[in-house]
């Protein structure tokens, strides 16, 4: 593509007036200067004052700037080991023991933007260029059915080739796909994207398809370093467009949105607070805040040296601080921690309150039906960097990550009930914060365990499965809440029902 191509489609896709008309005098809500200040004056808080606010999360309300920058300054390991607990416990009071699963799908690395730290961008020569068919979702979906998954995000490079109708022919294709397992038939019962920012319009055909949860990340919130990374005359050089995404979502009639950083191409802190102030202006705005924040670290992407030399990559003792500092400050937000972390690593920041992750992840194009090719075990385990955004840290297939969290006490699931019930937005946001909705996730997450357990499941993951199976349900006959009403009667049946070879019950 030519860049006065690329110039003429850029005209064409950002709307100045959808940005516009979200600023407060002229000014978007990252205000650098007042950042930089609330972190400076917090930088020495007193004991009482972090124990007063861990306090205030545990309430589950949301903390303010402030707060949050005291949070960020605690240097006694004393207090970080309170707030590490803390932030298990505030997971477990909104979200119970559950961890929720999902899939990436990219379906290409076709991209007009040039951003330095990324593999996709267009000046990388290395990058072998693909976009996947629709029959080629087909298959990729039916490999990611195959390994139990009931949801996937599914991510785009910022192109023509891959603009809004593209992206929902691929949502409807998903939707579509069912295949055979042990009992009864697999399929995709949610569908996200992680795309680029769009106008209003673009994502209302979105909507009208069945998107679930429209997700962007800002990448960085300090603006001079966003400019250095992403060149001004690419899509992605227009920060406020890139800002706006989720409200214009909002505004479309998307109601689950999500957020996230990259953290590694600026001071972590700073992120965490650009992070919680985007929280604070979609809540002033729309009255909800975003579904789900993520906290990715950059790791090696091809043809990148910014992605291993960056002098602001996070250290994994800073890793699993600036988590715990965000589970704390937003306290009834899911947090999403990804593949691109080691087993390790995912399994410690797992106990300080993430409530999502994914497994079996390929994210080469076209790479889950690769995967199945008859390759040596050697082969399978190798990524090809020229044909992936980055390398990922985590390899596992899904079971294999189910069985580790079994053995935890920790319950997968594969729960989408809630957005089919009606339980989003501002209504999932009511009950998240009342502590309610964790428990309707309770019993579903039990009956799509049995699902995974049936149809899926390895004899040693179903095994130790099985215990903790009875284990939850044990936990849900002695919690007065599930008494009242038929609740429990209805739960018992679909329980049943489920071991009977039904598919897809939820409360």
């Amino acid at each position: 593509m030519s860049e006065l191509t690329v110039k003429e489609w850029v005209k064409q896709v950002v709307k100045p007036d959808e940005i516009d008309k979200y600023l407060i005098d002229g000014k978007d809500f990252i205000n650098e200067q007042a950042i930089n200040t609330t972190l400076a004056k917090n930088q020495k808080p007193e004991k009482q004052r972090i124990r007063d606010i861990i306090q205030k999360s545990l309430c589950i309300e949301r903390l303010d700037p402030e707060e949050t920058a005291a949070l960020l300054h605690v240097e006694d390991p004393d207090l970080w080991e309170k707030m590490f607990a803390a932030g298990l416990e505030v997971k477990r009071k909104v979200y119970d023991n559950r961890i929720v699963f999902f899939a990436p799908l990219y379906c290409s690395n076709l991209c007009v933007n040039n951003c330095a730290y990324c593999g996709f961008r267009y000046e990388n020569k290395d990058e072998k260029r693909r976009i996947l068919t629709m029959d080629e979702v087909r298959q990729e979906t039916e490999a990611v059915i195959s390994e139990g998954h009931k949801r996937m995000i599914v991510v785009f490079g910022e192109h023509p080739r891959s603009d809004a109708d593209y992206i929902a022919r691929t949502i409807e294709t998903i939707y579509n796909v069912k295949m055979p397992a042990r009992n009864g038939m697999g399929e995709i019962r949610r569908v996200n994207i992680n795309a680029a920012p769009m106008s209003v319009a673009d994502l209302k055909k979105l909507w009208n398809v069945g998107i679930g949860t429209y997700q962007v990340f800002q990448e960085t919130y300090h603006k001079t370093k966003y400019a250095r990374i992403h060149p001004s005359n690419t899509l992605k050089g227009n920060y406020r467009w890139r800002l706006y995404a989720l409200h214009r979502a909002m505004e479309a009639g998307i109601d689950d949105v999500a957020t996230g950083a990259l953290f590694g191409l600026y001071d972590w802190r700073f992120e965490v607070m650009g992070l919680l102030h985007h929280a604070i202006d979609l809540e002033r705005q729309f009255g909800i805040g975003p579904h789900t924040i993520s906290f990715p670290r950059m790791t090696p992407a091809s043809g990148s040296a910014l992605s291993i030399s960056s002098n602001y990559l996070v250290s994994d003792a800073d890793f699993k601080k600036l988590v715990t500092v965000l589970r704390l400050s937003v306290p009834y937000t899911g947090l999403i921690i990804t593949a691109r972390e080691n087993a390790p690593l995912k399994k410690e920041v797992i106990q300080v309150g993430c409530t999502q992750t994914d497994a079996s992840t390929k994210i080469g194009i076209g790479g889950y039906t690769e995967a199945l090719k008859e390759l040596s075990h050697l082969e399978r385990q190798n990524q090809e960097i020229d044909k992936q955004q980055f390398i990922l840290g985590d390899t596992r297939r899904l079971d294999d990550v189910v069985l580790e969290l079994a053995e935890m006490g920790m319950i997968t699931s594969f729960c989408t009930a809630g957005y089919r019930c009606g339980r989003t937005g501002d209504k999932i946001m009511g009950l998240l914060k009342s502590c309610t909705e964790g428990k309707f996730c309770k019993l579903n997450a039990v009956l799509t365990f049995r699902e995974y357990l049936d149809d899926y499941a390895s004899p040693e993951t179903k095994a130790i499965g099985e215990k903790l199976i009875e284990q939850e349900i044990s936990q849900i006959r002695e919690i007065p809440f599930f008494s009242k009403g038929s609740l429990l009667e209805t739960f018992d049946k679909m329980y049943r029902d489920t071991l009977n070879g039904k598919r897809d019950v939820y409360i």
